[in-house]
């Protein structure tokens, strides 16, 4: 029987399963009257969490890599952070026992990140119920499962890999991975493909279906699992694992290679992160820049607005940490979907046409003076570049050009270095930049398109909404003739047009990139090589041929068979 998941990390695993389970962390809640002793207990369970978790921090470090033992760091962060702290002692003062304190506290903040229906945001709502069982487990002296203790060839099935349980992986003993939740972005995605280990998400009730010591097949690359496989099954899923190693050597040949077309068109290749820390991994998987450097993370991870001191380290540090190399930073991309708890944001009944991105930036001077200062700032340590999102018309790049001549004047009089002529571009993700792309082109420095929100935008369809997510396609003729429009009108202003959506990657539609004229493709660290590869593989004459078949097509479904029928 084969099961469909969602394809997270690519690879085939082979193996026996050994259900994961969190241990059971029920209590019975109770009112304290001795608060002093219960907070003394509650002081001793976090130091005890964070010891347990700094020693995992330091075996992913040796085993993974510094990038991915940040996640577990940034859980002692995330404990240790007085705000968190305070309410639940303000708890335990009241009466309140410490489990249900910590339950409190965390649900809280953990419902606040899911409401906001954003993936990557969402994400933060695991890594607060990952810290939340860890204190629990110390509360209740209940440790979690040796995942480390697992035998060889094991496929570990859990409803959601923390990062606390992937420390405990040791390489070439798990052979794969299956969960019940978690998506592409999901820290169970990231640290899987970190860890190049086959995983397959969001398989709906696997804890359930697939029962201890069963034999299975994952395949990562197409989010599939074989149960039960018969003998043949078995020899194909063999035969792909060393296809797939193949390939993986292949892909190791275009480190230090230049991005070039088979005939010999260089682009540039970079890759997108959402913290400072993640511009190590970038470099070290070959990239050539950062193409976009998501800010908000800066204020989703504290519970209050980080002071300009406090952006211009951040962004100071990825600037040292590319060396000269360019790095994109997109200003806060915020509102409406992406709530902030020290921002006060109200809801809104439709918050992807509302208060948003740059509309909210400019009406919170106080906020974008900040970030703006500390870009400035940043710059004079590397080619730091800023970009604006969400921009719909002319007047809101020229607002945000003001504003840095402002600051620009001010920190002149203040005697503070910063780069005079530093870049400020917007992403094209409103079918009104598209439309704008010949005006906007004469004021912005580069382009940079996000494809998920063009996509979403040009087809008024959520691609969070089953309903209407087959209307969600980069591969519609009407996305495709944006963005074509969108490269010719930058290349013919002399301005750089790169791409920060997942279409970037997309090995079907690089040849249409190619073709356009597109000059800069950012995306995942993991990423890289294979796109390089990728690009190398075509000639342009070849993807002109293509795209001018491609681009009289009519449906989504017409032009992607065609792309699928010309892959190399």
């Amino acid at each position: 029987m084969i099961l469909n998941g969602t394809a997270a990390s690519p690879g085939i695993g082979i193996g026996r399963v050994a259900l994961v389970e969190e241990p059971d962390l029920s209590y019975t809640s109770r009112t304290v009257e001795d608060t002093a002793a219960e907070t003394e207990r509650f002081n001793a369970a976090i130091a005890a969490y964070v010891d347990y978790t700094n020693a995992q921090a330091d075996t992913m470090r040796e085993q993974v890599g510094e990038k991915e033992a940040e996640i577990l760091t940034g859980h002692v962060v995330m404990i240790s952070d007085p705000f968190m702290q305070g309410e639940m002692t303000k708890l335990i003062d009241g009466g309140t026992c410490a489990e249900d304190a910590v339950v409190q506290i965390c649900e809280m903040f953990a419902t606040m990140f899911e409401a906001t229906g954003d993936e990557l945001t969402m994400q933060r709502a695991t890594d607060v119920r990952d810290v939340k069982t860890g204190v629990l487990a110390e509360l209740l002296n209940k440790r979690p499962v040796d995942i480390g203790a697992l035998p060889q060839d094991t496929i570990i099935v859990t409803h959601d890999l923390t990062p606390s349980m992937t420390a405990g992986i040791r390489p070439g003993v798990i052979a794969a991975v299956v969960t019940e939740t978690g998506g592409l972005t999901s820290h169970s995605a990231i640290l899987a493909r970190a860890m190049e280990l086959p995983a397959v998400l969001s398989l709906p009730n696997a804890c359930a279906i697939l029962k201890q010591g069963d034999l299975l097949i994952v395949n990562g690359t197409a989010g599939a699992v074989t149960t039960e496989p018969t003998d043949e099954e078995l020899a194909l899923a063999r035969n792909a694992q060393a296809a797939y190693a193949a390939e993986k050597a292949e892909l190791a040949k275009f480190v230090g290679c230049r991005s070039v077309t088979a005939d010999g068109h260089q682009i540039e290749l970079f890759a997108n992160i959402g913290k400072p820390e993640d511009a190590t991994g970038a470099m070290e998987r070959d990239a050539e820049g950062i193409g976009l450097f998501r800010t908000e993370f800066l204020f989703m991870d504290k519970p209050t607005v980080p002071t300009e001191d406090e952006q211009f380290e951040a962004y100071k540090k990825a600037a040292i940490i590319c060396k000269g190399k360019p790095v994109i930073i997109r200003t806060l991309d915020i509102g409406g979907d992406k709530d902030v708890p020290s921002l006060g944001m109200e809801p809104e009944e439709n918050p992807f046409l509302g208060f948003r991105a740059v509309r909210y930036c400019l009406a919170r001077e106080d906020l974008y003076r900040t970030q703006l200062r500390a870009l400035l700032r940043a710059s004079a340590f590397g080619d730091i570049r800023i970009m604006v999102p969400l921009v719909t018309c002319i007047d809101e790049l020229t607002a945000v050009k003001d504003l840095l001549a402002r600051y620009m004047l001010e920190f002149k009089q203040e005697g503070i270095a910063y780069n005079p002529d530093i870049q400020v571009g917007i992403m094209v993700e409103t079918p009104a930049a598209a439309i704008m792309a010949d005006a906007l082109a004469e004021e912005a420095d580069f382009f940079s398109i996000g494809t998920n929100d063009l996509t979403g935008y040009t087809m008024c369809a959520d691609r969070g909404n089953e309903k209407v997510r087959y209307l969600y396609s980069t591969y519609n003729p009407a996305v495709l003739r944006s963005i074509k429009r969108v490269i010719e009108e930058g290349n013919k202003a002399g301005i750089m047009v790169g791409m920060c959506g997942e279409a970037a990657a997309d090995p079907l539609l690089i040849p249409l990139w190619i073709s356009f004229g597109l000059g800069e493709y950012s995306v995942s660290a993991t990423s890289v090589l294979a796109t390089r590869k990728q690009v190398s593989l075509w000639t342009k004459a070849e993807a002109d041929e293509l795209a001018e078949k491609v681009m009289q097509l009519k449906t989504a479904a017409e032009i992607h068979d065609a792309l699928q029928a010309a892959k190399k």
